[in-house]
């Protein structure tokens, strides 16, 4: 299964000022098996280390954090060779040992031609529980987000496809195969990007043993919940998350306590809520007042709206049979607003982008509003069908007059009146 990722992490291993690595994501969003696939096609052997599993290698680093005497020892316990830029040493769970951790500093300083990369999923996590000694300004650091729809249809062997829609995209030109790849979106909110998920749908086809695999990686994530959460603190961090799909389907999806438990006050959950941003688990939009440059600037963070990291696992905790999903049903288009609202902002993020929403005294909102690389302002507007008015969207332009506006939506690609309409299964190209 082809990863992105794996673009960065050559640009990683041929960097004349290249540190140790840390690869950090979610649970199961395929951190390991990219690195190791990477060091298999790129290094003469790869040496893996999991701190979780083996207690011994903690011992190791437990005497001094010399490299040289660290890199002898984990040679004669992983009986393997460990080569100066020839070979590729991985430390996984990484979080499970707080002297590993800080080694990466000497390794940075002292014998910074040893190849070194470390993934943790619940790194963040156990920083900030541990208060462990982070080596600041002495690695390079890597988010892997779950697969996103080009990911998804490479690994579905539509490769032909994904070079069209990246010209239609750049010339706003008609895609002839758009109701295929409609259909290929509409699944991709079904099983989304976790690639286990991916992998297995790919082979089986079968909509009940995604659920099945999603439900248990949602449970995953409920015991790491237990395991690395204070005690006081877990029961909440659990109420949060499973508001997520509540808070969603609203018409207005903006986060609101008395959606978790009736009375519920921010400075109840706030500290949860960071908990599983930190988890990876969840991202969340910013509310701005002001669609100008720079737009941190006018971010109003009390304010704003959560999604979870993958829509296939969202899509499953609404537990709806997949024909609703696949089909055009009516009844549930607040859900389907959800799912593609939730997958626009996932991508965007997988893309470089923070997006933020924009919100003009209660009465106007844009979805996403996002600032490209030359510092453009673009609002972003997501339709999950072909409804196309938005006053919203109008209101935006003109007040703050920027050169165009995205409309995401179920149509065909095309420019009109200043808007660049993107269809669903397009995003991965803004």
């Amino acid at each position: 299964m082809e990863r992105k990722i794996s673009h960065k992490l050559l640009e990683w291993k041929n960097s004349s000022d290249r540190m140790p690595l840390i690869v950090t994501g979610a649970r199961q969003v395929g951190k390991t098996y990219s690195l190791l696939e990477f060091g298999k096609l790129h290094y003469q052997n790869v040496v893996y280390l999991n701190f979780e599993n083996n207690a011994d290698l903690c011992a190791v680093f437990e005497r001094d954090l010399k490299p040289a005497r660290i890199i002898r020892e984990l040679s004669v316990i992983s009986g393997e060779s460990i080569f100066e830029k020839d070979t590729l040493l991985i430390f996984d769970e990484i979080q499970a040992c707080e002297k590993a951790l800080t080694s990466l500093k000497y390794f940075c300083e002292e014998t910074p031609d040893y190849h070194i990369a470390a993934a943790g999923s619940l790194l963040g996590v156990t920083l900030n529980r541990s208060k462990f000694s982070f080596p600041v300004g002495k690695i390079n650091k890597i988010t892997l987000y779950p697969l996103d729809f080009e990911e998804f249809l490479m690994a579905s062997d539509k490769q032909n496809g994904l070079n069209m829609i990246c010209e239609c995209f750049e010339n706003n030109a008609f895609f002839p195969a758009h109701n295929e790849y409609l259909d290929a979106y509409k699944i991709f909110l079904l099983v989304g990007g976790m690639p286990f998920v991916v992998s297995e749908y790919l082979k089986n086809k079968d909509f009940i043993q995604v659920y099945n695999l999603q439900k248990t990686i949602n449970d995953a994530y409920i015991s790491d919940m237990v395991k690395y959460a204070q005690a006081t603190e877990t029961n909440r961090i659990l109420a949060a998350f499973n508001s997520i799909p509540a808070q969603l389907a609203k018409e207005n999806r903006k986060f609101q306590y008395k959606i978790i438990k009736t009375g519920a006050r921010a400075y109840e959950f706030e500290n949860s809520l960071e908990w599983l941003q930190t988890a990876g688990i969840v991202r969340k939009s910013v509310k701005i007042t002001e669609g100008k440059f720079p737009l941190e600037l006018f971010a109003l963070h009390n304010s704003f709206k959560i999604y979870l990291s993958d829509t296939g696992l969202l899509s499953s905790k609404y537990n709806l049979a997949h024909n609703v999903i696949l089909s055009d049903l009516s009844g549930i288009e607040n859900i389907k607003g959800a799912l593609a609202e939730n997958y626009v902002f996932s991508t965007l993020v997988t893309n470089g982008y923070t997006p933020f929403y924009w919100e003009s005294e209660g009465k106007a909102e844009v979805d996403f509003v996002i600032q490209n690389r030359d510092g453009k302002i673009i609002p972003v507007e997501v339709k999950s069908s072909e409804h196309n008015r938005s006053k919203s969207l109008q209101q935006f332009v003109n007040k703050y007059k920027p050169d165009y506006s995205i409309r995401i939506s179920t149509k065909n690609f095309g420019f009109e009146n200043g808007i660049k309409s993107i269809p669903l299964y397009a995003v991965f190209c803004i």
